[in-house]
C-alpha cells in the first residue's frame, strides 16, 4: 500500500480516506485485529423515580431549597419558594454567620407508583444553610411566608461604628 499524504481534514479528525476496489465495493480498516476489544452496550429504558423507591434508597435523604439572597443599604434579604408548606412546619435559625431553613412538605395524599405519569414535585424533608457575607443583627431579623414565598430579613449591623470605651485605672 502507498503513503500518500493526508489532508487536513484527515489529520485533524484521525481519519483517513479510501478508494474503492475495482468491483465497487469499497473496505476500509478500522482498526488492527490485535487492537480489537469487545465493548457491549444495554440501552435501559429511562423510567421516573418515584417517592416510594426513593424512601427506599435512603430516608435520610433531604431536598434542597433554592434561595435567592440580596442586600439593600440596611438588610440582607433571603427569599425562598415554600410552596404548599405551614408555617408552623418550618425552622429558621441563625448560628454566627450562618441561616439554616428546616422544614417538611407533606404529601396529603397517596398515590400508589404505577398512576404517576410524572413525578417531579419534592415531599419530603428540605433544607438549606446559607454563609452570610457579612455580619447582621440576629436579635432583629424577620421572617414572614406570604402566598408560598419565605422572606427573611436580616438587618446589617453596623460596623463602621467605633465604640470607644473608658479605661479605668485602680
Amino acid at each position: 500500500m502507498l503513503k500518500t499524504k493526508k489532508s487536513f481534514f484527515e489529520r485533524v479528525t484521525g481519519s483517513t480516506s479510501f478508494e474503492p476496489d475495482g468491483r465497487g465495493e469499497s473496505s476500509m480498516p478500522i482498526y488492527a485485529e490485535e487492537e480489537e476489544t469487545e465493548m457491549i452496550m444495554r440501552a435501559e429504558p429511562q423510567r421516573p423515580v418515584f417517592a416510594e423507591e426513593e424512601e427506599n434508597f435512603s430516608s435520610d435523604a433531604e431536598g434542597q431549597l433554592t434561595i435567592d439572597v440580596y442586600q439593600t443599604d440596611t438588610e440582607i434579604v433571603i427569599k425562598s419558594t415554600i410552596a404548599g408548606v405551614k408555617p408552623e412546619d418550618l425552622d429558621v435559625s441563625i448560628n454566627n454567620d450562618m441561616v439554616t431553613i428546616k422544614g417538611e412538605r407533606k404529601n396529603e395524599e397517596i398515590v400508589s407508583a404505577e398512576n404517576y405519569y410524572y413525578q417531579e414535585c419534592y415531599w419530603g424533608h428540605f433544607s438549606r444553610s446559607v454563609v452570610l457575607p457579612i455580619d447582621i443583627i440576629s436579635d432583629k431579623a424577620e421572617a414572614s411566608l406570604k402566598n408560598g414565598i419565605l422572606t427573611i430579613r436580616l438587618p446589617k449591623a453596623d460596623t463602621t461604628k467605633i465604640k470607644r470605651i473608658q479605661v479605668r485605672g485602680f
